[in-house]
């Protein structure tokens, strides 16, 4: 590409196997090999990675970390008529992987951006879950600190979208504890792990089967992980019967809310989740 008399070269964003080597694109073998460097999160982890497809191509390390100066030496040599290709550890670069900074910066710069699509934990986890997928909403990984995770967790409560999360090994435990006392221990989840690799597992139920699962086999905490859970589901009153909303009713003036609609749940085989939903409709002031 041209912009003012300079020759740039090309940002190439390749997408990589998130385990199985088998998917590896032949576009994406072809571009590593004919780039003049590859930017790569880890150099030592991609070195396997272009060892095994033969590709003898330069690369440089380019994380989160790096500063700005070597954003700018990156830049430096597309500007110079050098093209890139931009490389995570697996999986496609940019999503909840290094990338951005170099990204936009080239874009402002008017260097050709150009995408190789590939593999994708988020896609290749959500399109064999069995939730919906017409509508989702991708979060990243959920903070480490408890307070913070439950915050986020909080802010999407009622959202309706499948909601897809990035998490790792040492973190899933609690990350399960928080759906639970945040969304609650019967909210549907799909756990999905090791994904395209010989172990690959699909676990699914409410977030209390999947954490009782993993706390019953150390095995299912092994692996990199992506955590999906159903969205929230609005109470349909007219679906439910005045003989339930008489039960509440009674319940709710001997026991707090949150107490009535787990009885009540237990009682009537619905939903505790949606008879709390109902319970808020049902002793609002002007109901």
């Amino acid at each position: 590409m041209q912009n003012n008399g300079t020759l740039y070269g090309t940002l190439y964003i390749v997408a990589t196997p998130i385990g199985n080597l088998g998917d590896m694109v032949p576009r994406a073998i072809e571009i590593l090999q004919k780039v003049d460097i590859i930017a790569a999160e880890d150099t030592r982890h991609s070195g396997n990675l272009l060892q095994h497809f033969c590709i003898n191509t330069p690369t440089t390390a380019y994380h989160d970390h790096s500063d700005d100066a070597r954003t700018q030496s990156l830049l430096d040599r597309l500007a110079s008529g050098q093209s890139i290709a931009l490389i995570s550890d697996a999986g496609t670069p940019l999503i909840s992987d290094p990338g951005y900074r170099l990204v936009h910066e080239a874009r402002s710069l008017g260097i050709r951006v150009e995408p190789i699509p590939g593999a994708c934990a988020v896609i290749t986890a959500l399109c064999a879950s069995g939730l919906p997928s017409d509508r989702f909403s991708f979060e990243g990984f959920l903070p480490a600190k408890n307070t913070n995770r439950e915050q986020v967790l909080a802010a999407v409560k009622e959202d309706p979208r499948t909601l897809v999360f990035y998490e790792s090994p040492h973190r899933i435990l609690a990350s399960l504890e928080s759906v639970i006392t945040i969304l609650g221990g019967d909210r549907y989840i799909v756990l999905a792990r090791e994904l395209t690799k010989t172990f690959e597992t699909f676990i699914a139920g409410s977030a209390q089967e999947v954490l009782d699962t993993l706390n019953t086999d150390a095995n299912q905490k092994r692996g990199e992980m992506v955590l999906m859970i159903k969205g929230f589901e609005t109470v349909k009153i007219r679906e439910i019967s005045q003989d339930v909303e008489r039960i509440l009713l009674l319940l709710c003036e001997e026991l707090p809310l949150k107490k009535a609609a787990a009885l009540a749940a237990k009682i009537t085989g619905l939903k505790k989740n949606a008879l709390y939903q109902l319970g808020l409709e049902l002793t609002q002031p002007n109901h």
